[in-house]
């Protein structure tokens, strides 16, 4: 019987670069003036300027670069979709592969954080404080960014480790639970203070964080994987705790032997991929449109296909089968697909007398997260149920700013927009109290 170590099967999926292999990939670079990669990325790293700095062997030179634009930049660099973005706009993809943009972005910030070197320092006090709720890629953003400034900040997290999704709900095969931790403590170090298991609505209070704090921002995240309203739903495994198990003690996490994913966006792919790599004789992917409505990433789908995970389009599940309490099967239904719906894409319909059974003895459903019930409790205006902002990314409550997955009420969610969204938050904050701690409004 073959013994499955979760430290092996689920470490990162690249190996990080040597000095030489960092050293002739950046001399690969053409430095290209107003550079098609800096423009595609959300943060607007200057990609040929950290490259250059690599080039010339000064890889804390070259991560001061990055944390700049982006203070969440190693995790950035193991889960952007740099395909779509800035390795997706290197011109070199026209003539050979692109740079390796990522993995020279990951050297780089592991330089630092491996030899504990801090490459910024906290500003000069200016006696306002700031609170921010939640400790995700946009939370953490904001509250560095404001650190660097002078204020004084304060982040409060429900759960019992601050990271957010980075933590809990990236696999390891994209990002190990340390490499979110050493951004933690990163910020932690500019003076942020980070007060974990506190929760708005059950022992933290917004009335009095808008109280005693000059202003409060919200990166809240989203809610819980929705319910699909089937028989038997209660045996489906929830994908977000599923991820999570695999990362915090897998050894305890129960895997199927015939695991069935409901769902085809970036989570299923990677809940299904823990799955085959924990043991499971067959993965299979189940989906009601067709593959060009997915909304995985192409790359993320090749990956699936390539680690032997089979998918079922045009197929909605009905009913979960069991047997004193133990899944036997999936009842699905073949969908063919109509008019576009509210989405814009093609919705599916079910094809009368279609109904087929899938084995399987696990089922697991991510097909996303539900709105931030958040914004009623608080009283916030929301736009499609998300939290309302404006331009500044300020709420419908004066002093009180959102971003992240929160207020996605369009585009699509990712780390990378999470993090945009809490550095021009920071910025927003500090115009709006830096006339009176005597500091220029477009500082």
């Amino acid at each position: 019987m073959q013994v499955i170590r979760p430290e092996e099967v689920l470490r990162e999926y690249y190996p990080p670069l040597t000095d030489h292999e960092a050293l002739v990939e950046a001399n690969r670079c053409l430095y290209c003036y107003d550079a098609p990669c800096t423009h595609a990325c959300p943060t607007h790293i200057d990609i040929p300027k950290f490259i250059k700095k690599i080039a010339t062997e000064n890889p804390v030179g070259s991560a001061r670069t990055i944390l700049e634009a982006n203070l969440m930049g190693a995790t950035c660099a193991r889960v952007c979709p740099v395909q779509e973005l800035c390795e997706g706009a290197c011109v070199l993809n026209a003539e050979e592969k692109p740079i390796m943009i990522g993995r020279l972005q990951r050297y780089a910030t592991d330089y630092v954080y491996e030899r504990g070197i801090d490459v910024f320092k906290a500003g000069p006090p200016t006696g306002k404080k700031v609170a921010v709720v939640g400790a995700g890629p946009a939370g953490l953003t904001c509250a560095g960014e404001l650190a660097k400034l002078g204020h004084s900040v304060t982040v409060f997290e429900r759960r019992s480790l601050p990271g957010g999704l980075s933590t809990y709900g990236i696999i390891v095969l994209r990002e190990p639970v340390g490499v979110a931790l050493a951004e933690v403590e990163m910020v932690k170090r500019l003076g942020v203070e980070v007060k974990t298991e506190l929760e708005l609505g059950r022992n933290l209070s917004f009335e009095e964080l808008r109280a005693q704090y000059d202003a409060v921002f919200l990166g809240v995240g989203l809610g819980a994987v929705p319910a699909l309203g089937i028989p038997g739903e209660e045996l489906i495994v929830d994908g977000l705790g599923y991820i999570e198990a695999s990362k915090m003690d897998p050894q305890k996490l129960e895997v199927g032997r015939e695991v069935v994913v409901i769902g085809a966006g970036n989570t299923a792919v990677d809940c299904a991929t823990v799955a085959k790599r924990l043991g499971a004789e067959r993965v299979t992917m189940v989906y009601r449109r067709t593959e060009a409505e997915m909304t995985a990433y192409p790359h993320e789908y090749a990956f699936a296909k390539n680690e032997g995970i089979e998918f079922r389009f045009l197929t909605q599940p009905v009913e979960v089968l069991s047997e004193n309490g133990q899944v036997k099967g999936l009842r699905c239904v073949r969908m063919e697909l109509g008019a576009p719906d509210a989405s814009g894409r093609p919705a599916p319909l079910p094809v009368p007398g279609s109904e087929f059974v899938l084995p399987a003895d696990q089922v697991v459903k991510a097909i996303g997260q539900e709105k931030p019930s958040l914004a009623r409790l608080l009283g916030l205006e929301t736009e499609k149920g998300y939290i309302k902002v404006n331009e500044h990314l300020e709420t419908s409550l004066p002093g009180v700013y959102a971003g992240g997955d929160c207020v996605r009420a369009r585009g699509s969610a990712s780390t990378v927009m999470a993090v945009e969204d809490g550095k021009l938050a920071a910025f927003a904050i500090h115009r709006r109290l830096a006339p009176s701690v005597g500091m220029a409004a477009d500082d």
